[in-house]
């Protein structure tokens, strides 16, 4: 709300400033030379005194900033009688500011809220009934009704059979796990399999998810914020403007040369040509699916040297798919993969799913099947065209064919078998893994070429899946097994070397995305926390777009300051035309103005760079997951 109305006070201003000016030139045109000073110098009393509020409020920061010169010259100004000047001054700074805020909000969207994934309520059994109860009512000890698609609102024990649950968000682990009876079960896990029981052993604030949002807004409270970069000249140029000034005015014992010097000095070179500069960024990075968060994180994003990769959903598609069909009684790979995704259009296991989407991936017709039974964790049985057709785990459909599954073939790290019976007999097995995404060694390559010196991967998944994902990538570290304070504790160490960039999807992501100096969230598919923590979202599902948002990043903030160092170099040459007494006051401002729109349409140029990217629709994701369910599209 504060962003908000501050955005409104310097739009009013910018509208103030504007009136006063063409109101006085109304005014002078008339003939009413002695009100259009009046109106002149009333404009621009509300900019000057919202200017002074801006500079006590860095100073009690520790900031200075080129706001000063601006004071300096509107108050110069109305002091000796230049309204004109002043008026055309205030209008210079209350669109530079109002700028500023446009360029800081251009690129943002409501974000969805931290806790928009977590439950609100829970369902309880208490005296043999179901209730609905907020979640700071339940004990340690409850017993809970977990249905499927719910999100686990507490850390507890399965009370049922099994279930299965999704821990991706959490774990970084893609596949669905199963968990026996008695088994611990994270809250922010998802159910994808049926309803079951669980024992609550933690209240809700004590629990997994819990303590994930707490991490993320401490990391967000001990990142300081980027200071504007015309600041990072203030103190110099404001003392040569000042030293000018008086310079002019000592030696020739004239006032209106140091106005005139203090109001060709005012930075709006530096003030306008930055803001302008990084939305026309913001916006082009946009076009290319890269929702940058503000200016701030787009000249971050300019800087980065260090890059952090997750692995799964990031690095990884994050999604199980088949990587080869073993075949063992001549059925064709098609016709066993028809069958198969036949029965399991039956099942809503998102390793069913997985193999429905494969099958219509080819374009195979999937006849309906009759007589499906289901035994939930374990396989389908049911026919498909007259065939006897089983699918599922090795010892299940061994067991139905009343063998022993000790003849599979040894599988990498990471990768799961789904065993296919047809007629009574093992046709083939379904090898089911989370591949790399297509392209990802070319990205990186892009990437150490845009400047990125280290790229390391840190995932929650195991070491031996981590190497065996990323064997050939040339990475220059790999950290597996990692908790997201363990995550965080990566990133900060990786900040004493440079600028790092996070990227990641999940709700384990988050506090290392807030910890970064710039977050980056896979948000076609990814949680709502990890956008929320993010200062970049990718919302085409490629990291492709990584070195397309750098490119930006870079050409903009270098045109940003092609941009400044032009303005201000003739700027100081104006100052010095003042200060020997060839420029006015009113002369100055003009020239200022025709400065400003030179820098202004110099900045512009970042509406037009085009990175090295091909933009394939294709790729693009709805924000369907495998299990049929849709993901929160936090973007």
């Amino acid at each position: 709300m504060g962003i908000f109305n501050r955005d409104r006070i310097r739009g009013a201003l910018l509208v103030i400033a504007v009136t006063g000016l063409i109101g006085g030139l109304v005014l002078q045109f008339l003939g009413r030379s002695d009100l259009a000073g009046m109106v002149w110098t009333t404009c621009v009393l509300p900019i000057l005194v919202a200017l002074l509020a801006e500079i006590v409020r860095d100073f009690w920061h520790g900031e200075v900033g080129l706001d000063i010169v601006a004071a300096l010259s509107m108050s110069a100004a109305v002091a000796f009688g230049e309204g004109l000047a002043a008026a055309v001054v205030a209008v210079m700074y209350a669109g530079g500011t109002f700028l500023e805020s446009f360029a800081e909000g251009r690129a943002r969207r409501e974000m969805h809220d931290l806790l928009s994934r977590a439950p609100r309520t829970a369902t309880r059994h208490r005296d043999g009934k179901l209730e609905d109860v907020p979640l700071d009512v339940i004990a340690p000890g409850d017993k809970l009704l977990v249905r499927q698609g719910d999100v686990l609102p507490v850390d507890g024990t399965v009370a049922s059979a099994f279930a299965f649950l999704d821990t991706s968000a959490l774990t970084g682990e893609s596949l669905p796990v199963r968990l026996a009876i008695g088994s611990e079960a994270m809250s922010g896990s998802t159910n994808v399999g049926d309803v079951f029981d669980l024992i609550a052993t933690r209240l809700a604030k004590e629990s997994t998810y819990a303590g994930i949002v707490r991490l993320v807004e401490e990391a967000q409270q001990s990142k300081a914020p980027m200071s504007r970069l015309a600041d990072r000249w203030s103190l110099g140029f404001l003392a040569v403007t000042v030293a000018l000034a008086l310079a002019a005015w000592w030696f020739t014992q004239d006032p209106i040369r140091a106005v005139a010097v203090l109001v060709i000095a005012t930075p709006c070179p530096l003030i306008l040509a930055v803001p302008v500069a990084l939305v026309a960024g913001l916006s082009r990075a946009a076009h290319y699916g890269v929702l940058i968060k503000g200016a701030k994180p787009l000249e971050t994003m300019a800087r980065i040297r260090t890059l952090i990769l997750d692995k799964t959903g990031t690095l990884t598609d994050g999604r199980p798919q088949i990587v080869a069909i073993n075949s063992y009684i001549g059925i064709p790979d098609d016709e066993i993969l028809r069958l198969a995704a036949a029965l399991d259009q039956a099942s809503k296991h998102p390793v069913a799913q997985a193999i429905v989407a494969a099958a219509k991936a080819r374009e195979l017709a999937l006849p309906v099947p009759s007589e499906a039974v289901e035994i939930p964790g374990e396989g389908v049985r049911g026919s498909v065209d007259g065939h006897k057709v089983i699918v599922g785990g090795d010892n299940f459909v061994a067991g139905h064919l009343r063998r022993h599954s000790d003849d599979h073939p040894a599988l990498a790290s990471g990768s799961v078998l789904v065993a296919v019976a047809v007629d009574g007999r093992l046709a083939a097995r379904l090898v089911m893994a989370d591949p790399l995404r297509e392209g990802a060694g070319s990205t990186l390559g892009e990437l150490r070429h845009q400047g990125i010196s280290r790229i390391l991967l840190a995932t929650g998944d195991r070491m031996e899946v981590a190497e065996r994902v990323t064997e050939g990538l040339g990475l220059d570290g790999l950290h597996a097994g990692l908790s997201p304070d363990q995550k965080v504790m990566l990133v900060l160490a990786e900040r004493k070397s440079g600028p790092v960039m996070m990227v990641g999807d999940g709700i384990n992501d988050a506090p290392a995305l807030a910890a970064a100096d710039l977050g980056v969230a896979m948000g076609a598919r990814g949680a709502a926390a990890s956008a929320e923590a993010a200062d970049v979202i990718l919302l085409v599902d490629t990291i492709d777009r990584l070195g397309a948002g750098i490119h930006i990043a870079r050409r903009s903030r270098r045109i940003a300051l092609e941009s400044v160092v032009a303005g201000i170099g003739l700027s100081i040459l104006g100052m010095l035309a003042a200060a020997f007494g060839y420029l006015t006051p009113v002369q100055g401002a003009v020239l200022q103005e025709a400065i400003d729109v030179a820098v202004i349409l110099n900045a512009l140029r970042a509406l037009h760079v085009r990175p090295h990217v091909e933009k394939n629709p294709e790729k693009q994701i709805t924000g369907a997951s495998c299990d049929g369910t849709i993901r929160e599209n936090a973007a």
